[in-house]
C-alpha cells in the first residue's frame, strides 16, 4: 500500500467518516423499527441502483475517452482501461456540458434515494435509518458493479472522483467504501429486532 493517502479533498469531506458514529449514537438511543422484508426490498432497490449508477460511470468514461466505447465486449472494455487509476483524476476537468449533465444527474441520484426512503418510513428516525441504509448499499453496489464489468478499482488505493456537487470531491476508494460498510452495520446492529405491529 505505498499510494495510501488517508484524506479526502476537500477536508471536509473526510467529516463523513462521523455518518455512522452519529448514527450510532442517535439510534442506540431510540432504535429504528425496521422490519427484515423493509430492509430486504430497500436494499434491493439500493443494489440495482448502484448497477445503474455504475453503467452510467462506464458511459461516462467512454465519453470522455477514458474508455475505449467502441470496444466489443466487456472483456475488451476491461482490458483497455488498464489505466483507469491515472486517469481518474481527470474527470474533474470534464467539458462544460457534460459537467452541467453530471451535476444534475447526481442531484437527481440523491433526490431518488430520499423517496424511496420518504416512502419507506413515516417517523424520523427509521426515515433516516432507511435513507443511510440505502445510500450505503447503493455506494458499495456501485463499486462491485464497476469492478464486475471493467474490473474496476484495481485496489482500495484506487483515485476516485466521489461527487461533483458543489466541488468536485475525490478519495481513494477505500474511504467510500469503509464509511457504507460501518453504515450498514450501525443499521443492523442498532435496529429494534421484536415484532413491529
Amino acid at each position: 500500500m505505498e499510494h495510501f493517502r488517508l484524506l479526502a479533498h476537500p477536508w471536509w469531506v473526510n467529516l463523513l467518516l462521523l455518518v455512522p458514529f452519529v448514527a450510532y449514537f442517535l439510534f442506540r438511543r431510540e432504535k429504528p423499527q425496521l422490519t427484515s422484508r423493509k430492509l430486504l426490498t430497500s436494499a434491493m432497490f439500493a443494489l440495482s441502483f448502484g448497477l445503474v449508477e455504475g453503467a452510467a460511470a462506464i458511459y461516462l468514461g467512454a465519453a470522455v475517452g477514458l474508455l475505449p466505447g467502441y470496444a466489443g465486449t466487456l472483456s475488451d472494455v476491461a482490458r483497455l482501461s488498464a489505466d483507469l487509476d491515472r486517469q481518474a483524476q481527470q474527470l474533474g476537468n470534464l467539458p462544460p456540458s457534460l459537467l452541467t449533465v453530471e451535476v444534475f444527474r447526481e442531484a437527481a441520484t440523491m433526490l431518488m434515494l430520499l423517496s424511496v426512503d420518504i416512502l419507506a418510513e413515516q417517523k424520523r428516525g427509521e426515515r433516516f435509518a432507511v435513507f443511510l441504509w440505502i445510500f450505503a448499499l447503493w455506494d458499495i453496489g456501485y463499486y462491485v458493479a464497476l469492478w464486475a464489468t471493467v474490473r474496476w478499482p484495481y485496489s482500495p488505493t484506487s483515485p476516485d472522483v466521489l461527487f461533483f456537487i458543489p466541488v468536485p470531491w475525490t478519495s481513494q476508494v477505500w474511504f467510500p467504501i469503509l464509511i457504507s460498510t460501518l453504515t450498514v452495520a450501525v443499521v443492523l446492529l442498532t435496529r429494534h429486532r421484536g415484532r413491529i405491529t
